[in-house]
């Protein structure tokens, strides 16, 4: 199953629109974009293909911190890491 997988990584510096560039040239080959310019953390949504939603978010979280790595961006924890699924996204909204 597809999964969309939003990682986010807090610190003390704020990121410039270079090193955010950097990360979205990493993490594109997953599908994924970048955030975090002009903020004082840096994320990223990720497509990956996982049974469950822990799987998801665990291979979501290394793929994420090997781009870190190959974007040259400062090794901050990971704050957050939430996964939708396509059968998540399919259900109605209940009101």
């Amino acid at each position: 199953m597809r999964w969309s997988v939003g990682v986010l990584a807090e610190g003390d510096e704020v990121m410039s629109h270079e090193q955010i560039l950097e990360l979205a040239d990493a993490v594109a080959v997953h599908s994924g974009v970048a955030t975090g310019i002009g903020q004082a953390s840096y994320g990223a949504q990720i497509i990956v293909d996982a049974d469950n939603r822990a799987l998801a978010e665990q291979l979501a979280k290394k793929l994420f911190s090997e781009a870190v790595q190959e974007a040259g961006l400062p090794p901050w924890p990971i704050c957050s890491c939430d996964a939708l699924s396509e059968e998540d996204d399919l259900e109605p909204d209940m009101y």
